[in-house]
């Protein structure tokens, strides 16, 4: 089941006067967290309205609303801020790595079970997921070559191995 909210980063500590907070980003690219009018917090997952935001440093520095002083801002301080899935739109192809961990990967010619995605390697040029199987793990690079579908609200993922890929 696809989780409702997804951790998106953690206030780390506080910014200048006014109350702004430095935000410790957990996407690939800080700016995508400027782009959110809203994020949440706690486990009630309470809204909190982002007034404004930019980057610094790979770091994002917001002002949030109804936080004003260095010590209302203080008191955030180590707080997961979340983004709610609708709020963010996926090019196609495109998942959250949360979504694929549990992911069955079966063979799209045999049906072959190869076993769960148990992990995500971001390498630069491509990702590599690990599949743990029964007996041991295996690296699938996430390449349209390998990779024929994947179905997130089926579970399942189908691949075609390149050769010597499981031997």
């Amino acid at each position: 089941m696809k989780k409702q909210y997804l951790e998106a980063g953690k206030i780390v500590t506080t910014h200048g006067i006014k109350g702004e907070v430095k935000i410790m980003p957990y996407t690939d690219y800080p700016e995508l967290l400027c782009e959110f009018d809203r994020l949440f917090s706690g486990r009630n997952h309470d809204e909190i309205i982002v007034e404004r935001a930019r980057v610094q440093k790979n770091m994002v520095i917001a002002k949030l609303e109804g936080i004003d002083t260095p010590e209302e801002a203080e008191k955030l301080r180590n707080k997961i801020l979340y983004m709610h899935r609708d709020d963010l739109e996926l090019d196609e192809d495109t998942y959250f790595i949360q979504d694929l961990i549990g992911v069955e990967v079966k063979d799209a010619d045999s049906g072959e079970v190869y076993g769960e995605i148990a992990d995500v390697m971001q390498t630069g040029a491509n990702d590599v997921y690990v599949v743990r199987g029964a007996d041991r793990e295996y690296l699938v690079p996430a390449i349209a070559d390998v990779v024929v579908s994947t179905d997130i609200d089926s579970n399942i993922m189908l691949i075609r191995p390149l050769d010597g890929l499981f031997e």
